[in-house]
């Protein structure tokens, strides 16, 4: 292995190939659940680089994990304990290679915070819709390789729908050009759909282009209490009918999960938390492309017919943009507040819009009855049908010994129930490392078939993020 460390430093440079000191940042997954150990932890500067290390390592069969910003939920982008395997940090290719106004599109590459293009693209004049809790340290390339989701999926999709093309190193260290920005291109098997979401096992993403919307001309939130889950649903189809695509976040929120914020962040000051009657929340956002006054208009009668209906019973509107951030900052301090009450168990699962009510109604009771005074932080985006169905110890419970204890029964009683619902049991965090066996149990073998014949055919050698995934 010495003679890999420094045909490693001879290419990307020693001062980036790192093999001693605190590599905690790149070896310790984000959630602390997992820390391992590298054999060495490489920083390249460019595509070329990237490609003469994964030559390097296919040359001796070492493996390599690749890393964006480490972000991740799934335990995906972290080595194992083994201290043989390269991790590869793309986290100094942040460049912005082109704006294109016409076409509107932007090429930018994988290490490229996401917060950075965000600005970036505002500067010139547009928009990139992708937002997520850790847009400040997540990378393009990770939410890639992961087809991340976020508060905005309702209107513009996973981070797939907002990519035109690819640069990808394979894992024999060929560069795939691909960059090219069609939205048309009908010219055989689409690799960039196969990649994204591919979590580093197939190729690694080193730039992506990605597509620009106009600024809105005006942006409005609200957020309004509903009497249950099903008068939420109800309220997402008003908003679909009287916003149309100027509906563009859509969430909802239990009243334990923004109890939970309101204990631990008393700054915040929390909408209807007090109020006995109100068990749900929504959070809401119009983008309109006319005018503020115009949108205000949509917005009003959209609430207005909310409140005949029966399905809000209390609404607040943002006056100005720092009272709409309050109100999303609200809603994505939730994870962290949770956090701040202890050790628990997290889904991110995806049903059908419809039948989101019945599937929480029936698994709350199951748990409940299977693990009395268990607690169940429920919040999510009900637009796009995506819910974070978290599990609390009971309020006098351990929560080390309850994670430790009941996180396998808890997960096969919620993903058991998700599969009676017709949904998936990950909706955008992906599968990483640590749901490999939930894949195997729950997809079909014909799927699973097809992803192993992918995953060969591609890298026969399994150097790129093996075990991660699918095994083969």
């Amino acid at each position: 292995m010495t003679a890999l460390i420094e045909q490693l430093r001879a290419i990307v440079g020693a001062g980036n190939v790192l093999t001693e000191g605190d590599l905690t940042a790149w070896v310790q997954d984000w959630r602390k659940r997992e820390r391992g150990k590298a054999l060495a932890v490489v920083r390249p500067a460019d595509t070329q680089q990237v490609a003469e290390v994964v030559k390097a390592c296919a040359a001796v069969g070492t493996s390599i994990v690749p890393q964006g910003g480490n972000t991740g939920l799934a335990v995906g982008s972290t080595p194992d304990g083994s201290g043989t395997q390269v991790v590869l940090s793309l986290q100094r290719m942040n460049a912005i290679r082109a704006t294109d106004a016409a076409n509107l599109t932007m090429t930018v590459e994988a290490g490229c915070i996401l917060q950075t293009l965000q600005e970036a693209a505002e500067k010139a004049g547009f928009l990139f819709p992708l937002s997520l809790a850790a847009e400040g340290s997540c990378t393009i390339g990770g939410n890639l390789a992961t087809n991340a989701g976020g508060t905005q999926v309702v209107r513009y999709g996973n981070t797939r729908d907002l990519c035109l093309g690819l640069e990808v190193v394979t894992p024999q260290g060929e560069i795939w050009e691909g960059t090219s920005g069609l939205r048309k291109d009908n010219t055989g098997y689409d690799l960039r759909d196969l990649m994204i979401g591919s979590e580093g096992t197939l190729g690694i993403i080193t730039a992506a282009t990605i597509k620009l919307y106009p600024l809105p001309a005006a942006r409005l939130t609200a957020w309004a209490a509903v009497p249950s889950l099903e008068h939420a649903v109800t309220l997402l189809g008003l908003a679909h009918k009287h916003l149309g695509s100027g509906l563009t976040g859509f969430e909802v929120m239990g009243k334990f999960a923004l109890s939970l914020v309101a204990k631990h962040m008393p700054q915040l000051r929390v909408p209807f938390v007090d109020d006995a009657a109100v068990p749900w929340c929504v959070l809401l956002e119009n983008s309109d492309s006319e005018s503020e006054e115009h949108a205000r208009a949509r917005f009003e009668a959209l609430l207005e017919t909310a409140f005949e209906d029966g399905c809000v019973t209390d609404a607040v509107v943002a006056e100005n943009l720092t009272q709409a951030h309050q109100l999303w900052h609200i809603r994505e301090n939730i994870p962290l507040a949770q956090a701040e009450e202890g050790l628990n168990i997290k889904h991110d699962i995806s049903i059908a819009v419809s039948r989101i009510p019945a599937f929480v109604a029936a698994t709350d009771a199951l748990l409940q009855r299977e693990i009395p005074g268990v607690r169940l932080v429920n919040f999510g985006h009900l637009g796009d049908g995506n819910l974070h169905y978290n599990v609390q110890a009971p309020i006098d419970g351990d929560p080390k010994a309850f994670l430790n204890e009941q996180e396998g029964r808890v997960n096969t009683l919620v993903y058991d129930a998700v599969a009676e619902f017709g949904g998936s049991f990950s909706a955008e965090h992906g599968i990483g490392g640590l749901k490999v066996d939930k894949l195997e149990k729950h997809k079909s073998p014909v799927a699973l078939g097809m992803m192993r014949a992918i995953k060969r055919g591609l890298d026969p050698q399994n150097i790129l993020n093996p075990g991660r995934v699918i095994r083969v």
